[in-house]
């Protein structure tokens, strides 16, 4: 295993470097939270698609390939969706905002109460979103390495948080660009080939796989409607998805660069599925199915590719972790510490480097304590969807929404997804119909009792908010 050490390594250090590479580059907090809104659309379409595709979206699929064959694409197919949605539809309405976070259309909407309180909503989507692909680390280097899963967990996630720190946006694209890179090679041009080569070729594989295992719905059609409802809506409204949209030199490029990226985690969906197919026939006895993908990159690949394959998946982790990272801290030093100081916001670049390091530490010690991707990545969704969904769309297309409905909203959505979490377990799906009732009916109830006459909707043109 040295030389896939020794490749693992060239690409942790290569992640530093372009880090430090990235430090220069930002200088203002628009360099250092949003790139200075000036990314091309070969360097957005490559962030984009990184920070989609994270250990959920690779670790996981393969795990749901694995299990349920070809149907697992449906978690990334239902994120490629909402990303083409998300460009074609509201990528030019959101740019032209001007913002740096989603919680500060809430501001303009309704008031900076709504802000604070969605904001709070928010950190807790970003920091599990990190978290899961941090854990996701963890996992291959138990697998591949026979190291405590902890090992991992600490080394990668101080990589990200090393190289996230030093340049903000400006690392996090540049690191980003070099892993799509990696993605596509490790996953399109070697992972898929070579485990279906080594399971004796496609017709073998199709005759020895599990039955109902090249259905598309094999997974159930409650699954594939609750993926949609949790992260297809959830791309909408993301903090980590929407600071990459604020990153696009032109409504032009966020739309079309987008939309290119939607189409690529759908092709990424569907090539993790099958090599969780592929595995499931070379590794019919796996204890936990979420060692699918490391389990069998050691068995079908030589030393050197396997290597690489490992650089693969880690760069599918890291972009989305630096992203929760960077989003967390977004959300802290521009709406919640000003909400503490009275309105006094640092523009300092030293203060968001600060906070994007605490918010890194914190990722890892949650990682740590938490060992399952899946179920870290639905409990971000569900808090994200069930608490933001309803509020960000009232303020968007709803004339009577009013500001105690939206605090209303935020607050019964999201204790109705954790108590029916804590009731039926994190990966039933009742918890995010239930927090989008609370939601809906909170947010309905209150707007109309005690509602707000004069504030116009989001999108129209209205001065910014006072500091």
């Amino acid at each position: 295993m040295m030389l896939d050490l020794l490749v693992v390594a060239l690409y942790a250090a290569g992640m530093l470097l372009l880090g430090c590479w990235g430090m220069k580059r930002a200088r203002s907090s628009d360099d250092y939270l949003v790139a200075g809104r000036r990314l091309g659309p070969g360097l957005y379409l490559g962030t984009l698609s990184a920070v989609v595709l994270g250990g959920a979206s690779t670790v996981g699929t393969v795990k749901l390939g694995y299990v349920y064959g070809l149907s697992g694409l449906w978690l990334c197919g239902a994120l490629g969706l909402g990303l083409i949605v998300l460009s074609l539809v509201l990528a030019k309405p959101l740019a032209k905002l001007k913002l740096y976070t989603i919680t500060q259309l809430l501001e303009r909407r309704y008031t900076p109460a709504a802000k604070t309180v969605s904001s709070a909503v928010m950190l807790a989507y970003d920091l599990m979103i990190a978290v899961t692909s941090t854990i996701a680390i963890g996992t291959l280097v138990t697998v591949l390495f026979a190291l405590p899963s902890w090992v991992g967990v600490v080394i990668g996630g101080t990589i990200v948080v090393v190289y996230s720190t030093l340049g903000g946006m400006w690392s996090l694209t540049l690191t980003d660009i070099v892993q799509f890179v990696i993605m596509t090679v490790g996953m399109l041009g070697l992972m898929l080939p070579l485990t279906v080569h080594y399971a004796g070729g496609w017709d073998t594989l199709v005759a020895s796989a599990a039955p109902g295992h090249f259905s598309l719905t094999g997974i159930g059609w409650s699954t594939i409607v609750t993926y949609f409802v949790i992260y297809f809506l959830g791309i909408l409204i993301g903090q980590d998805i929407w600071q990459r949209v604020f990153t696009a030199r032109s409504t032009r490029v966020a739309r079309f660069a987008g939309t290119a990226a939607g189409i690529y985690c759908l092709i990424y969906g569907a090539i993790g599925a099958l090599v969780g197919v592929a595995a499931s026939v070379l590794l019919p006895d796996l204890a936990d199915a979420n060692n699918a993908f490391a389990a069998v990159a050691q068995l079908a690949l030589p030393d050197g590719l396997r290597g690489l394959i490992i650089a693969a998946a880690m760069a599918a982790m890291m972009s989305t972790a630096s992203a929760g990272m960077l989003a967390a801290s977004t959300l802290m030093t521009r709406d919640l510490l000003p909400a503490l100081r009275s309105g006094r916001q640092s523009e300092r670049v030293s203060s968001y480097r600060l906070w994007t390091l605490l918010m890194g530490l914190v990722t890892i010690v949650i990682a740590l304590m938490v060992d399952d991707v899946i179920g870290a990545l639905t409990i971000a969704y569900n808090l994200l969807v069930g608490g933001m969904l309803v509020p960000i769309l009232g303020a968007l297309y709803w004339r009577r929404a009013s500001n105690g409905g939206a605090i209303a909203a935020m607050a019964a959505g999201s204790l109705g997804v954790v108590a029916f979490m804590l009731k039926d377990g994190l990966l039933a799906n009742s918890p995010i119909y239930a927090g989008l009732v609370a939601s809906l009916v909170s947010f309905v109830v209150v707007s109309l009792l005690r509602p707000d006459h004069s504030r116009p909707v989001a999108t129209e043109a209205q001065p910014e908010p006072h500091a």
